[in-house]
């Protein structure tokens, strides 16, 4: 069973919450994550990317929001929004949301700001929109989960996030990376029950 874990990263905090995220998952036997990001968006109409990144995972395609069972959606959060590489990819998802590709199957989201209070749940939220759409159920964190009460830093129980610093730099704590962790794993564990149905 494979869990897409999809994300725009433009400084790498994002792209190593997501290495984490899969962590989770790959933790739950029968599951294995499958990592996919989108191209930037330029402000040129004439530009577009190669069909293969220069590095990192391959971009998506429609066919692997299809064929998961279960989704990890993540964005560095601007100005409280999703990015727009992002959004603009989900805008193109309409073919799979009116043959129902995603309903019932689980969705995460997770993010990643310059500051602590940079509007990582509204991000967070902005990204629940076309999930909710879609069709998709989505799984968040407890506060059952220690570290959701012990952060200093990052993490919310509407998803994970990562306090990277004005400079993008910050480590991450081990809160934010366990919350990673457990949110990964809850999302794989939520696919396979929904499954068994």
């Amino acid at each position: 069973m494979e869990i897409l874990v999809l994300f725009y990263s433009r400084d790498g905090a994002i792209a190593e919450m997501a290495q984490i995220i899969a962590q989770g998952i790959d933790s739950v036997a029968g599951c294995q994550a499958r990592l996919r990001t989108v191209p930037p968006v330029s402000t040129l109409c004439e530009a577009c990317a190669d069909s293969i990144p220069e590095q990192g995972p391959p971009y998506v395609a429609l066919n692997d929001l299809q064929e998961c069972s279960g989704l990890a959606l993540g964005s560095p959060g601007y100005f409280g929004n999703m990015a727009s590489a992002l959004k603009y990819f989900l805008e193109t998802t309409t073919p799979g949301w009116l043959a129902g590709h995603l309903a019932g199957k689980p969705a995460a989201v997770f993010t990643s700001t310059g500051t602590m209070h940079g509007g990582q749940e509204s991000t967070l939220l902005s990204m629940m929109l076309p999930l909710l759409h879609h069709g998709m159920l989505i799984v968040g964190l407890p506060y059952s989960q220690s570290a959701l009460n012990e952060t200093r830093s990052g993490g919310t129980p509407y998803g994970a996030s990562h306090v990277a610093g004005v400079d993008g730099k910050q480590t991450f704590s081990i809160e934010e990376k366990n919350l990673c962790i457990e949110l990964g794993h809850r999302l794989a564990n939520t696919a396979l029950k929904l499954s068994e149905k």
